[in-house]
């Protein structure tokens, strides 16, 4: 809440370990919270190329003075990517089969690639189907791209959100994107691809699979996912209707209700898709479509809520998410300005949004295989995921969507083996616990700079008076991501 003032207070563990808690003065009792992280298990593994962001083609085009958005040099944008961690990059939206929007060309194309190598990226290229007959156009480009940049692609998709304009008639689609592949196919033999990238659709991703993946050319299932659809319902001309509006827009961002969304998500297609053995990515994801809500995709509340779904997808097989981004963004025929966007551009360089802060405390913990994790959460709204790291250590996030009124923070038991004696934390935080507020947001102690670089820490947790035995504080509003190793 905002204005909230803090304090410090010495919390002694049970097994003896004294730590320090700077917490909100409103809640001076925290809700005890156990969590049962399973490390003998296998777990299922994180793909390194999970996190990702989706653009508009029209990015890809030279701006007004004939400067590149994508570009080698962009030093800046390489900076803020490493911070969040993004490893894959979609290009799409509806520009790219906007008939007004031009083609990219080689040149542009060269632009986009080095700025793929660069950043150590792979690469979702969607080739324009609206209006098409067949490939005549889009087979050269295909085929250039695999002839130069083949590391760096992931897959051609073929058309955005089709059954749109396709009037939901998929047997047509069928025939035209079966027509399309075969010619590309023709002057690019490696070329694979994804698809059917439709928006609530997602039946036709069920009949893609079946059609298409014999094939051998179907690298992953692609889909589109906005959790609270259309963000026009939730913006009214009267300023207190609009702040009630926005309120429960948050509200609902954080609750049990859109997990049930997510479910109904993955419901629709993937149990199918994953019993043809294909794998299946969200290529462009977000809050609201339409350019997000004012007053909620671009809150902090939105850092709370990309972290924790990044890590429910994880749990679900998905390859990776792909938010979408930008400054503006394609809302149907309109531009509007992008609310639900990971960053915006500005003079000095990029001014990370808290979306992109969930994204960033993702990569800090994101790397590895996950862990059969239980937790015991009597009455608090809270989440928490582990993963196995790379690295040997143990990485534990825990998302605390309380807020408001009666919002209460977590102190955390878990129990790991013996080995692990040193503990960890980097929190993802904003000032006052607001999850209304769109700036302070620090993790690991630090904003993210405009030059995207990022000079936040781990900080070391008080030494424990039991091997493997730790006690956590999780302020409500906060997220935290908890590193357990054997050595500091």
């Amino acid at each position: 809440m905002p204005g909230v003032n803090y304090f410090c207070r010495i919390v002694v563990a049970a097994l003896g370990a004294a730590l320090l808690f700077c917490v909100p003065a409103r809640a001076l009792a925290a809700t005890e919270v156990s969590i049962r992280i399973d490390t003998t298990s296998a777990g299922q593994p994180i793909s390194p190329v999970f996190s990702g962001l989706s653009y508009e083609t029209s990015l890809v085009l030279p701006d007004k003075d004939g400067k590149y958005y994508f570009r080698a040099d962009n030093q800046p944008l390489l900076n803020l990517y490493k911070t969040f961690g993004i490893r894959h990059i979609r290009i799409g939206g509806n520009f790219s089969d906007k008939p007004t929007v031009p083609i990219p060309v080689e040149a542009d194309i060269d632009q986009l690639f080095a700025f793929a190598h660069a950043a150590g990226v792979k690469v979702i290229y969607t080739l324009r189907l609206k209006g098409q007959p067949d490939a005549h156009l889009m087979a050269p480009i295909a085929k250039y791209i695999l002839d130069h940049y083949g590391e760096n692609l992931d897959c051609f998709a073929i058309g955005n959100e089709p059954s749109i304009y396709y009037k939901n008639a998929y047997e047509t689609y069928r025939e035209v994107w079966g027509r399309f592949m075969q010619q590309i196919v023709a002057v690019a033999p490696t070329a694979m691809f994804c698809g059917p990238n439709t928006d609530r659709n997602y039946e036709w991703a069920v009949h893609f699979a079946d059609d298409f993946g014999p094939t051998g050319r179907i690298k992953e299932i692609n889909e589109h996912a906005y959790v609270g659809l259309t963000a026009r319902k939730w913006v009214s001309p009267d300023p207190d209707l609009n702040a009630k509006l926005n309120a429960e827009a948050r509200d609902l961002m954080l609750s049990d209700q859109w997990v049930k969304l997510y479910q109904g998500v993955y419901n629709g297609f993937v149990p199918a898709v994953l019993a043809d053995k294909l794998p299946y990515r969200l290529e462009e994801t977000n809050t609201f479509f339409n350019g997000g809500v004012k007053g909620a995709s671009d809150t902090f509340t939105a850092a709370l809520w990309a972290l924790d779904y990044m890590y429910w997808w994880a749990e679900h097989d998905a390859s990776g998410l792909n938010f979408h981004t930008g400054d503006t963004v394609a809302a149907g025929q309109e531009v509007t300005p992008c609310r639900y966007a990971a960053y915006w551009s500005t003079p000095a360089g990029y001014d990370a949004h808290p979306l992109g802060y969930g994204v960033a405390a993702f990569s800090l913990g994101g790397h590895g295989n996950l862990l059969p994790t239980t937790v015991q959460t009597p009455g608090i709204h809270l989440t928490a995921y582990a993963v196995a790291g790379d690295d040997g250590a143990i990485y534990l996030t825990i998302v605390n969507k309380e807020h408001g009124d009666g919002a209460q923070d977590a102190a955390v038991s878990i129990t790991l083996p013996d080995q692990f004696t040193h503990g960890a934390e980097s929190a993802l935080v904003v000032a006052g616990g607001d999850i209304a507020a769109t700036s302070g947001v620090t993790l690991g102690g630090a904003s993210i700079a405009a030059d995207g670089t990022w000079a936040g820490s781990w900080s070391d947790l008080p030494a424990v008076g039991q091997a493997g035995h730790f006690t956590l504080s999780v302020p409500a509003a906060s997220a935290a991501v908890f590193k357990f190793s054997g050595a500091r």
